[in-house]
């Protein structure tokens, strides 16, 4: 089942440090107890992501049994998305683009430093994170080459 977990916006400065800005994640899978240490863990794994990697830079990165998707553009704004194996890359690094898109118009830039962890007034993470649950209804490429990939079906039938 594809499945989208995590999305978090943050923010990388020159030294190297990283703030959680905001992040919005969906842990219904996981059974109540879990839910919290499941949270801490793709808190601290997105985090390191960003750390590791250079600015201006999009990556895809295995961890367990999670596929982490990186982007840091060149200003520091960062986001990460955590999903299945079975999430498509480019849905997620379209999705990572958006989002920070409309992160960097919504919340102004000289704030991005002094912001407190997972404080940024951003709401469109969670409907973002709920839209996208399933790619093929929400990015319009997909669902075309799923419309393409049934016509061909169709016309091997015939």
């Amino acid at each position: 089942m594809v499945k989208l977990y995590y999305i978090s916006v943050l923010h990388k400065n020159d030294n190297n440090r990283v703030i959680n800005l905001k992040s919005a994640s969906e842990l219904s899978s996981f059974g109540f107890f879990q839910r919290n240490s499941v949270l801490e863990f793709m808190k601290f794994t997105a985090k390191v992501c960003v750390e590791r990697s250079d600015k201006a830079t999009r990556s895809s990165i295995k961890q367990q049994e999670y596929l982490c998707h990186v982007y840091v553009r060149s200003d520091g704004l960062s986001g990460v998305i955590i999903s299945d194996h079975e999430y498509p890359h480019r849905v997620a690094h379209t999705l990572c683009s958006r989002v920070l898109d409309e992160f960097a118009e919504t919340v102004p830039s000289h704030s991005w430093p002094t912001t407190l962890d997972n404080s940024a007034p951003f709401t469109a993470l969670e409907p973002y994170l709920t839209k996208y649950q399933n790619p093929k209804e929400a990015d319009a490429m997909t669902k075309i080459q799923e419309d393409l990939d049934e016509t061909k079906i169709i016309l091997h039938n015939t």
